[in-house]
């Protein structure tokens, strides 16, 4: 198989991340290099952790850190396009299956058995379709504030919005990276500023002032991409377009159906932990879908919106070790 062009993030992009001072590993991918973080006892149960969209293995920082201090060995993934990964420039080249058969590589090749997988946003369809197809290696499922295509799932006017802000010509799709880059995204999509603080300023040409934290989460979800122009970010781009609402075929939509009702299926325990403060995945959903597998259980985040990860981390991390104790 031909090895498409991409472009590999200078490593001094990622010096001095607050919090995040971890060593890259890497896997092949037809030419391509997959980055994981790999922390804690080689021989500790592993933790598998996904991200969605526009993060990358930082979003699980806290939890890294409290899973591998209580034993585990923590494996989190960015998929090709984000990250320390590859970014293949052909944005034709993204599409879910795409992704699902790079994360079936990275799992086989570093034959990870006995696994608790926590997903989110693009890392449920991702993560849960390696359960769903090779349920002998996982031993426990983290749910958050994520989906798998189905009939009758019903997109959010949140979701719908997302997509048509990354079509072409869409208000994300226009500004980013020139105008309003993905760190400021995630600023603002934590809550750590308001749009009026972060996304309206970068519009005007102005230049929005970012200090503390909200520096330090800017600084780390714009190293993958720093200094690389907008050719790096096709893989970004293509999440949105990907969502089935907008195209069931690069969405992998018939996949997504049949490994819905095979997750829901597993005997395995099952943790839906949810950020009440979503309105992409609404909370209604993440408990009608937990109700689906009678054994689940269900809790609510109160305060977290959709990237619960970054700013509960240690919350999610306490609630995962007693379900497991």
């Amino acid at each position: 198989m031909t090895t498409p062009e991409f472009l590999r993030t200078p490593d001094e992009n990622f010096v001095d991340l607050e919090g995040f001072n971890y060593e890259p590993h890497y896997v092949d991918i037809n030419g391509l290099r997959m980055h994981y973080i790999d922390e804690g006892p080689r021989d500790g149960q592993v933790v598998l952790m996904l991200h969605g969209m526009p993060t990358w293995s930082y979003l699980y920082r806290h939890i890294i850190k409290d899973m591998t201090a209580a034993g585990y060995r923590c494996i989190a993934p960015d998929h090709i396009g984000f990250g320390r990964s590859d970014k293949v420039t052909d944005a034709n080249w993204y599409n879910i299956a795409q992704h699902t058969a790079n994360m079936k590589t990275l799992i086989e090749k570093l034959d990870l058995r006995e696994i608790t997988i926590l997903v989110q946003d693009w890392g449920g369809p991702i993560g849960l379709a390696q359960a769903a197809r090779m349920p002998e290696r996982f031993c426990r499922l983290v749910i958050m504030n994520t989906w798998l295509h189905h009939a009758g799932y019903e997109y959010t006017p949140g979701i719908l919005q997302w997509i048509e802000q990354w079509k072409p010509g869409g208000l994300l799709e226009a500004s980013v990276p020139e105008k309003f880059s993905l760190g400021g995204l995630m600023v603002m999509a934590t809550g750590r500023m308001t749009p009026q603080e972060t996304l309206r300023p970068s519009l005007m040409g102005e230049t929005p002032l970012y200090i503390g934290e909200s520096a330090d989460v800017k600084k780390a979800y714009d190293a993958p991409f720093h200094g690389m122009g907008r050719v790096s970010h096709a893989g970004p781009y293509r999440f949105p377009m990907s969502i089935p609402a907008h195209d069931a075929v690069s969405g992998d939509s018939v996949n997504q159906e049949e490994n819905f009702a095979l997750i829901n299926a597993l005997q395995i325990p099952v943790h839906f932990m949810w950020g009440v403060d979503d309105f992409v995945f609404v909370t209604d959903w993440g408990r009608k879908w937990s109700s689906l597998i009678p054994h689940s259980t269900f809790e609510e985040i109160v305060g977290a919106r959709h990237f619960l990860q970054d700013t509960h981390g240690s919350q999610i991390a306490a609630r995962l070790l007693a379900h497991i104790r």
